[in-house]
């Protein structure tokens, strides 16, 4: 029976029926078919769990990136990485990446970065000849660092699942998240390299003082990072309040300072982010729900079982949970994945001796590598409809990206513990 419910769950989210509701479902339909449960335990249980001031960080950060979007905050950023660029052929595409780093470090959201830093580069992007399915499959791939990059929202959802603490999830993605921007970066410049439709920009203005006073109109957009990642790793601010401050500071900013945010798109955001937020706490406490069912059906036990039939080797048994996950992140997106993943596979994962932020390393390259990789590649697609650019133009560029970036980022980070445990052990000492 739990093999069919969990066959059904995926079915129902391939079939596109609302993620909350399928998880609901799937409950529902397993505590009706076992007759072993009390539904108000199951409730409670879920209810208490979500009951957590760590998970007001996530709503406060989609609507720090709400306003960050609105208030012209993002295009000062790019104007700023626009400095470090100089007579590079293809430079722009590298803008693009270091940019969506930068604004992912506020919003720890994929889809924000790419609604904003994509929306803004695009244009710049076609101006400098770059061909469009180069620049929206680069876009999409660029915007997984706003997961990578801490703070991370999937990494706020994956630490309190798990009872790990935020920072050390947070740290645990660093390396790899810089290490995916370099590759992504060389791979831009290399396909762009013999492109005769591409210019060669000087990005860098000669006119007297024009460094000086982007630094300058730049300075309050770049506080942004500078106050949340200091504040978080500082241990002044607990995530949450750090995202709460962002917020509060994305305002008078955008207002005042850049001036791109008014009443109105203020409201919008607020709006926007209330009803993200009512999707999110009704999903985890079905979530919730579901994982404490098959947590008491000792599905992690099953599923390690499963795995040492196929082979006792830790990184053979690595190789088929990351196919797996890969799997999970095509076809839900990064929220669902993380909570249907994490209850299931971190209890399996520990058996086999691997550190829990390890694999939060590991599950967030994964999920990120689902997310662009055809043929639901829903960030992909998304890049696709934002940049004007067709799927068939966009292929090759985005199978280059991942062959030569992702995976040599995904292997590095499951088969080198280093790469993730290093900053936890080094600032908190935690691996």
């Amino acid at each position: 029976m739990l093999t069919i419910t969990l066959v059904l769950l995926i079915l129902t989210l391939l079939l596109g029926v609302p993620v909350p509701l399928a998880f609901f479902g799937t409950a529902m339909l397993l505590f009706f078919a076992s007759g072993d449960y009390q539904l108000s335990f199951l409730l409670s249980s879920g209810i208490s769990k979500a009951s957590t001031t760590l998970l007001f960080a996530i709503p406060l950060f989609i609507m720090g990136g709400g306003i960050m979007e609105r208030g012209n905050i993002g295009s000062q950023l790019i104007s700023l990485v626009e400095l470090a660029v100089k007579r590079v052929k293809g430079g722009l595409g590298i803008v693009g990446v270091v940019a969506s780093a930068l604004f992912g470090s506020v919003t720890g959201s994929a889809c924000a970065t790419i609604s904003c830093i994509g929306t803004i580069m695009f244009p710049k992007l076609a101006n400098a000849g770059i061909p469009r399915g180069h620049a929206a499959a680069l876009m999409a791939n660029a915007s997984i660092l706003g997961m990578l990059i801490p703070p991370s929202g999937i990494m706020i959802l994956y630490a309190w699942l798990s009872g790990q603490s935020v920072l050390a999830c947070f740290l645990s993605t660093v390396i790899p998240g810089i290490l995916l921007a370099t590759l992504l970066s060389i791979i831009n410049v290399i396909l762009l390299r013999n492109d005769p439709n591409v210019k060669e920009v000087e990005l860098t203005e000669k006119k007297p003082g024009e460094t000086l006073k982007r630094w300058k109109d730049a300075a309050p957009a770049l506080m942004m990072p500078v106050i949340v990642l200091g504040g978080i790793y500082s241990g002044v601010m607990t995530p949450t309040e750090a995202a709460a401050v962002a917020v509060i500071y994305s305002i008078p900013v955008g207002m005042f300072i850049y001036k791109g945010l008014n009443i109105r798109n203020l409201k919008e955001s607020i709006v926007s982010s209330a009803t993200t937020t009512g999707v999110i706490m009704f999903m985890l406490i079905c979530v919730m729900v579901l994982s404490r069912i098959y947590i008491m059906e000792d599905v992690p036990s099953r599923i390690l079982n499963m795995l040492r039939s196929i082979s006792e080797n830790k990184l053979v048994i690595l190789f088929v949970l990351n196919i797996f996950m890969v799997i999970i992140g095509m076809i839900m997106d990064d929220t669902s994945a993380v909570l249907l993943c994490t209850p299931i596979l971190v209890p399996v994962v520990t058996q086999l001796g691997i550190s829990p932020i390890h694999f939060a390393a590991i599950l967030g390259v994964n999920l990120g590598l689902g997310n662009i990789t055809p043929p639901c590649a829903p960030l992909l697609y998304l890049g696709g409809r934002l940049g004007g650019a067709p799927i068939n133009e966009m292929m090759r560029p985005a199978m280059t990206m991942i062959i030569f970036g992702w995976i040599p980022t995904l292997l590095l980070t499951t088969y080198v513990p280093g790469l993730a445990t290093f900053l936890p052990d080094l600032i908190l000492g935690i691996k």
